[in-house]
């Protein structure tokens, strides 16, 4: 028996199966058990980055739609979502900087938003037609709708259409839309609480609804995505965002947006820009653009949840892993006295054990990783917001699984280091 086991070892040349599979697959149950375990905290994990990512992602996706080289935002504003404006007249200094081509503005707001099929009146749930002066001129409370709309935010990214700014091609082929009063473009993407807008303008022209309680017209649609915040968004007209807010708001700039001339040395144009401006602006780079909001993120209350749940499933994977390693080491722990009896070494024993770790690790992230593929696409349906898997993220909880369970596997190997041969027997 004992020679069976000493050429089962993988430190001994043997035809025989490794000893740290024999151990784990003598008893299928048990490792059903220990590999079901490890992937449910392989899935704990990778749903907890997914939706932190969802909350990163959705949040910077208009941000890497923007057509320009450096921005221009306030520096008490710590994200996009919660925009803090910026006196225009800083945007006609920035331009005025050798080396910047264009300084364009851009809007962000936000309002209520009403699906069309709850407006109060049948015969004005859906105008396909062009607005008379008359029904124009209606107030909003003869529009106001039946149903419930608090809580239903659109984002408004208002612009000059003579100064395009998004880089969306559909944005960029119907920017003469813009133009038409009180139009908007809508994302498809957006939240299906806003309505069913891409359906009904599939047979109309243009529909018809409230945002902010004042009529507005949906002459088209384009692709961004929904966030946590908002449950979508709106683009439009400079002008028309003023029939909203007013002719002022066009003096208090959410975002500036720069393009320089070919062949300028941004980092330069960049500094220089820092010293020319006061020190309550800004100036931004992409990359520094997006850093600057997936900060936010990370430091958001949702973001550090996430981060807890992660640890949490790293947490539950290594005590289970442990316990199911620890009720091995001790089914078998005379098998192992005896070859520490027979002059084996701890650390030839740690090996067999964490052998066994590892295997674990790998049999378990595998259906753990499939599984979640498939959550990521549920939650891309039921959010709108697109979340992939992105190796990063598959790598880093793939580490995550080795150290958890190589750690669950030191750990149990204590109670092998403790046992003494001349005890047991």
């Amino acid at each position: 028996m004992w020679k069976s086991v000493i050429y089962q070892l993988p430190f001994v040349r043997s035809a025989e199966k490794p000893l740290a599979w024999a151990q784990l697959s003598h008893q299928k149950i048990r490792l059903a058990v220990a590999i079901t375990g490890v992937s449910f905290a392989n899935i704990l994990m990778f749903t907890m980055m997914g939706l932190q990512t969802l909350l990163t992602d959705g949040a910077t996706t208009l941000h890497e739609s923007l057509k320009g080289d450096l921005f221009l935002m306030s520096s008490f504003s710590p994200t996009l979502r919660i925009p803090i404006a910026i006196p225009r007249a800083y945007l006609l200094q920035a331009d005025s900087v050798e080396g910047v081509s264009t300084a364009v503005p851009m809007y962000i707001s936000s309002a209520n938003w009403t699906d069309p099929s709850q407006l109060k009146s049948p015969s004005e749930r859906i105008l396909a037609d062009e607005p008379s002066e008359e029904s124009s001129a209606q107030s909003p409370t003869e529009e106001e709708p039946s149903g419930d709309i608090f809580g239903n935010q659109v984002r408004i990214v208002a612009f000059n259409p003579r100064q395009p700014i998004l880089d969306i091609p559909e944005v960029e082929q119907q920017r003469d839309r813009l133009s038409a009063a009180n139009s908007v473009l809508f994302d498809r993407l957006s939240q299906p609480s806003l309505g069913e807008i891409p359906e009904l303008l599939s047979t109309s022209e243009s529909v018809q609804t409230l945002m902010g309680g004042r009529r507005v017209r949906v002459v088209g649609l384009f692709s961004l995505g929904s966030t946590v915040i908002e449950k979508g968004t709106v683009v439009m007209s400079d002008w028309n965002y003023t029939q909203w807010f007013g002719p002022q708001v066009l003096e208090q700039v959410s975002l500036g947006i720069l393009t320089l001339e070919p062949g300028s040395d941004a980092a330069a144009v960049q500094a220089t820009l820092r010293d020319y401006l006061p020190s309550t602006v800004d100036v931004l780079t992409m990359d520094e653009l997006l850093a600057k909001e997936r900060k936010f993120t990370d430091e958001d209350p949702g973001g550090i949840i996430f981060g807890f749940g992660s640890m949490v499933g790293f947490i539950v994977g290594t005590v289970i892993v442990y316990q199911v390693l620890y009720t091995d080491i001790s089914d078998h722990l005379p098998e192992y006295a005896t070859l520490k009896a027979m002059g084996y070494s701890d650390g030839a024993l740690l090996r067999v054990v964490l052998l066994e770790a590892i295997l674990l690790a790998v049999l378990g992230f595998i259906p753990g990783f499939v599984t979640s593929l498939g959550l990521y696409q549920v939650l891309t349906v039921m959010t709108r917001i697109p979340l992939v898997m992105k190796s990063a993220v598959a790598i880093q909880v793939f580490v995550l699984t080795l150290v958890m369970c190589n750690l669950s596997g030191a750990i149990a190997m204590r109670r092998l280091q403790s046992a003494d041969p001349a005890d047991i027997f």
